[in-house]
């Protein structure tokens, strides 16, 4: 896994939500609290998807295979993909159902304490969990805002618990106003308004979390700053004097393909040009560890053929090439 932070940060989180759903769904059974009840089945659901994403780190570990020779890495973003599923469908939608009967079926709340009380023990305990997941984050953040960090992390367990942790926090006060409103005007309509709000919370975090982790499950390439660095290892001015094109794709948040042709002097041998690739091949492992599977092929560079532009048919995802005939 993306380093033993991002292990950390989901047992932080794992923990602190198996202790407040316990607690929060105590404080339902005391009070009748819809926003307790909305929010001890998000806690649930928070659980369940930590639980799937060490599922998925320890399956990404597992050896290729000729049925699949590029290993399991992706399985970390399968699950990844898993996890805002069921934010939406479990956490959010049933918030909004909860909400829905509470606005229509309105009941005063009993034992106001228990809810206020464990609200507040639970934004303590989300506090924590979210600290550590910052701390965690920001080893790997580096100077990018954390906007960009959750958009271009190629390691999904981090953001996901950030996403989460932020949801719940928010989450945790959309409830705790609920049930504040509800006391202070005498109507449990606001309890219900509150649960509605975590409902539409929730399925915006779940959707944000879905476009980011379809993203990498379609295959990213490597970051710009990584790509700077495979391009100035690859050319030695010597025997590889161009790259011709290359192509980049995360095989996993660990494992980066590289894939490119590279221009060499039209008199070297064929020993020449063998020892010319594994040498390239040596340097950008050097310069880009994660660049795990590399394929260089050799050409002689042509101003003609360069001055028509790439082939889209010979690109992945170019046109099909039309029928004979047609």
């Amino acid at each position: 896994m993306s380093a033993s932070g991002g292990t950390k940060a989901i047992v932080a989180a794992l923990v602190a939500n198996l202790a407040i759903a316990a607690a929060k769904f105590v404080a339902f059974l005391f009070s009748g609290s819809s926003s307790m009840l909305a929010e001890s089945v998000h806690s649930v659901a928070d659980s369940g998807n930590q639980a799937l994403l060490l599922v998925g780190g320890k399956r990404a570990q597992r050896q290729a295979t000729p049925q699949h020779p590029f290993g399991y890495g992706r399985e970390r973003y399968i699950y990844a993909f898993l996890v805002s599923i069921v934010l939406f469908s479990v956490g959010g939608m049933f918030a909004l159902y909860e909400g829905y009967e509470k606005i229509k079926h309105p009941h005063e709340l009993e034992h106001w304490y228990w809810p206020v009380g464990v609200l507040v023990f639970a934004i303590i305990a989300e506090a924590f969990s979210f600290r550590t997941a910052i701390k965690e984050s920001n080893a790997l953040r580096g100077n990018r805002s954390w906007k960009e960090f959750v958009r271009h992390a190629k390691a999904p367990e981090l953001p996901v618990v950030l996403l989460e942790d932020l949801g719940a926090l928010i989450g945790l006060i959309l409830a705790l106003g609920g049930v504040g409103l509800a006391l202070l005007t005498g109507d449990s309509v606001w309890d219900g308004v509150g649960t509605l709000c975590i409902g539409v919370l929730l399925i915006v975090i779940a959707l944000v979390l879905a476009v980011e982790t379809k993203s990498l499950l379609l295959g990213e390439a490597a970051g710009a700053e990584e790509v700077r660095k495979i391009e100035t290892a690859l050319v030695d001015g010597d025997t590889v004097t161009r790259i011709i094109h290359m192509r980049t794709l995360h095989l996993g948040p660990e494992e980066l393909l590289v894939a490119a042709k590279i221009a060499v002097q039209h008199d070297d041998t064929a020993t020449e040009i063998a020892s010319a690739i594994d040498a390239a091949e040596a340097r950008i492992r050097e310069a880009v560890p994660i660049a795990r599977v590399i394929y260089l092929e050799p050409d002689i560079y042509s101003e003609t053929e360069a001055s028509k532009g790439p082939d889209p048919e010979a690109a992945p995802g170019g046109p099909a090439p039309h029928p004979a005939g047609h």
